[in-house]
This record gives structure tokens, C-alpha cells and sequence, in this order.
């Protein structure tokens, strides 16, 4: 026989209804969908909440990309941003900068010595990635650039210059600004520290293509040849940024080479670089897709945005004193410079056409039934790409003139300036 259950008490029906459904919604609780401006949770205890928070420099980073079907609405950080413009210097105080180079054994960095040895005010930090007895070695030869960047920023993060420039090992390539001919020479030499200063966070690279206005999609589960790492965004993001919610839009000009002010570097604590620094350290991607997300993604570190496109003419003349006089002007010479590239194709290829008449086996029968090419038709286009030619070369010598001008430049970047002020 079994004893018959003692009933329980009619007041405590209520509180044990309450118990239970909070029981349910603590359990399901992960399951729901978080809120985009929600902040994920974390205990002040936590390690991870006090490095990602900067708790022991006092200083807070809760930035919030709101949820919404324009990628510019992405672009700009809420509540408590701890980054702020930096003040340049007095005119006439110089900057101290440093250029921070990955390299493997066999690259041959000489320009750099050869361009900048005897600039006091430029150092050259040369990491070698692939001999552990350089002088300048990371941890680990992982992840591309980005070990490279981390570990200065971590072993020189209270010594560190006014300017801090990473660039790549190769002094010209597509990437590199083609107004100052792919070089990395001219680039470095023409950076504004004022702008750097000002800024904090500076791309070196001022053409949007690849790379903006809206170039990754967190999140995407349909693979793009030309973007593997996209798929992988959203685990990366949520593992490095696990207080931020995934952003719809991840866009600033490609290719891992920027500028970045001592301030701009300290305003977040030292254990943040390490913590981003072990996740690279860590994670299962190869090195080719981690250092494509972190492509994407130093923007965010740098700026909280996760959208950081500034229009082109801008970043030419206050970055580099390459001034057109505006965004008209430089679209103007933008395709002018279109103009002169699509005829220099149809001369090549009228040209090539004319050497394969000389040899008629050689031509296909679409060659044949167009006809042997006039030549006076081949005079003409190399005239006209002559003519545009001289026309783009002044145009781009006069900007570098204007550029010179710390008033022009102040006027194309839509910023004050008075009498007396620097760049």
C-alpha cells in the first residue's frame, strides 16, 4: 500500500508557479534571439569582460551597430566610445614615427634602409617571420601580417612613436596608391602625421576598390570565390568582439596597410592586444583566411566602425597633399585617366592585329573578315592618348602643388583653418 502524497499548502501554489516559469525561461534563455542592440552578458568577474572592457585602465568600449538595410548605418559607434580625435602638434614640431614591416628570409626590404636610413624621425621595426634568430621575430609565423602588427603593438605599446605605419615588405604593388605610382617610397614619405594624429586610425590605401562601400557580409553562408574568409566572419567576430553584436556590413578599402597614432593604440588597455594576439595564436584557420578577417575587421579595432570609407579625394589630399580641388575634379580626372586606359587597349590590340597582317596564316577568319586596320586609324589613337596623357600628368602635378598649400588641404577635407595653422 502506498502512503497517499501530503498536499501542499494552497499559499505556496504561487510562489512555486513563479519558481517553475522562471526555471523554463533560465533554461530556453539561450536559445532566443538576442536583441541587435543588446550587449552580451558577462560578470565583471570575468577575465574575458575585463580585458574586452578595459576595466584596468578605467576606460569602457560598448560600441552597438544598430541592425539596419543601409550598410552606412553600421558606420557609426554608440555609447560610450573611447575613441576621440587627437590635437596635432604646435606648427613646426615634428612627429616621430616608426614603420612597421613583415618580411620573410628571402624579401628584399633594402628600400627601406635605402629611403629612411638616415631619417632620424623614421624607424624601421623589420619582423622576419620565418627565422626565430632575427633580431625581430614574432611568436609564430601565423596568420600573415597580423602576428606581425600585434606583436609591436604588444612589445612596444608604452614606447611607441607619434606615427605608427605598417606596410607590407614590397615597396610597389597594385594596392599601393597609384597617384603616387604603387609606391610605398611616396606614400610614407607624403603620409600626413596631422591627419594621422587627428584621425587616430588612417587606411594607406585611398581607392575604395576592393573593399568599399559594402564588401563583407558577416553571416553570408554562400561562398564567394573572391571573399573565402567571408563565411567565417560571424564564429570570428562573435570570438573576438563577443560584446559586439555581428554588424551587417564589415568595409574599409583593402589591404591590411594603415597608419595609427600612439594615442590611438593606448586608448585601449594592453590586454586587448594580447587577448586578440592569443586568438590568433589559437585559432584552426589557416593563415591565409585569419589574416584576410583581420583585413576587415582593424577598422573596427582602431575606430569601432565597423564601416570606415573615406571618400577617396579626401584621403589623397589631407592624407597625402594630392589636392584636385574637390570631389568634381578628382572625378574628372578619374575619368580622364578611364578615357585614356580603354584607348590604349584598342591601339594595342589595332597594333597587334596590324603585326599579324604581316603574316595572314596566322589570322583567324574574324580577323580576316575584318580587314587589314587602317593605319592612320593607329596615328590617331596614339594622339589622343598622348593628348590625355600630358593633360592627366599636369593635372596630377598641379594637385601635388596644391596640396602643398595646408589651406587647400584644410578646405578639401571640409575642415576650419585659420592664418598660422598647420596641416
Amino acid at each position: 500500500m502506498f502512503k497517499q502524497a501530503t498536499p501542499i499548502p494552497k499559499k505556496l501554489i504561487p510562489i512555486l508557479s513563479f519558481l517553475t516559469v522562471g526555471f523554463i525561461v533560465w533554461l530556453f534563455k539561450p536559445l532566443l534571439p538576442v536583441p541587435p542592440a543588446t550587449r552580451w552578458s558577462f560578470g565583471l568577474e570575468s577575465g574575458l569582460a575585463q580585458i574586452l572592457l578595459g576595466i584596468d585602465t578605467g576606460k569602457q568600449k560598448t560600441i552597438v551597430a544598430p541592425e539596419h538595410d543601409d550598410p552606412q548605418a553600421n558606420s557609426t559607434p554608440v555609447m560610450n566610445n573611447p575613441f576621440q580625435p587627437g590635437t596635432v602638434k604646435p606648427v613646426g614640431m615634428p612627429y616621430t614615427k616608426t614603420l612597421v614591416t613583415p618580411r620573410t628570409s628571402s624579401e628584399d626590404v633594402s628600400w627601406i634602409e635605402e629611403n629612411f636610413g638616415e631619417t632620424e624621425l623614421i624607424k624601421a621595426a623589420i619582423y622576419t617571420v620565418d627565422d626565430v634568430s632575427a633580431e625581430l621575430h614574432p611568436p609564430m609565423n601565423k596568420g600573415n601580417e597580423v602576428m606581425v602588427y600585434l606583436t609591436y603593438i604588444i612589445d612596444h605599446y608604452h614606447n611607441l612613436s607619434d606615427v605608427n605605419i605598417f606596410m607590407h615588405s614590397h615597396r610597389f604593388a597594385w594596392h599601393n596608391n597609384d597617384l603616387l605610382d604603387s609606391d610605398s617610397v611616396q606614400m610614407i614619405s607624403r603620409l600626413s602625421a596631422e591627419r594621422v594624429q587627428r584621425e587616430g586610425f588612417m587606411n594607406m590605401r585611398c581607392s575604395w576598390g576592393p573593399g568599399c562601400p559594402s564588401w563583407m557580409h558577416p553571416g553570408s553562408i554562400e561562398e564567394d570565390i573572391n571573399k573565402q574568409e567571408e563565411t567565417m566572419l560571424a564564429k570570428s567576430w562573435s570570438e573576438l568582439f563577443p560584446l559586439d553584436p555581428v554588424p551587417n556590413v564589415l568595409a574599409q578599402p583593402c589591404c591590411a596597410q594603415f597608419a595609427i597614432s600612439r594615442d590611438r593604440i593606448q586608448s585601449l588597455p594592453l590586454a586587448r592586444y594580447i587577448f586578440y594576439r592569443d586568438w590568433l595564436l589559437r585559432t584552426s584557420l589557416s593563415d591565409y583566411i585569419s589574416g584576410r578577417v583581420w583585413e576587415y575587421v582593424w577598422q573596427f579595432v582602431f575606430t569601432g566602425k565597423p564601416i570606415v570609407c573615406p571618400a577617396e579625394h579626401v584621403c589623397y589630399c589631407d592624407g597625402f597633399g594630392v589636392c584636385f580641388g574637390g570631389a568634381e575634379k578628382y572625378e574628372e580626372f578619374r575619368a580622364m585617366e578611364s578615357d585614356r586606359s580603354m584607348l590604349e587597349q584598342k591601339e594595342k590590340d589595332h597594333r597587334e592585329l596590324s603585326q599579324k597582317w604581316e603574316t595572314p596564316e596566322l589570322l583567324t577568319d574574324e580577323e580576316k573578315a575584318q580587314g587589314r586596320p587602317d593605319i592612320e586609324k593607329g596615328r590617331q589613337l596614339q594622339e589622343r592618348i598622348n593628348e590625355l596623357a600630358a593633360w592627366c600628368d599636369k593635372r596630377k602635378q598641379e594637385a601635388k602643388e596644391q596640396g602643398d598649400v595646408a589651406m587647400y588641404r584644410a578646405r578639401e577635407a571640409g575642415r576650419g583653418w585659420s592664418p598660422g595653422d598647420g596641416f
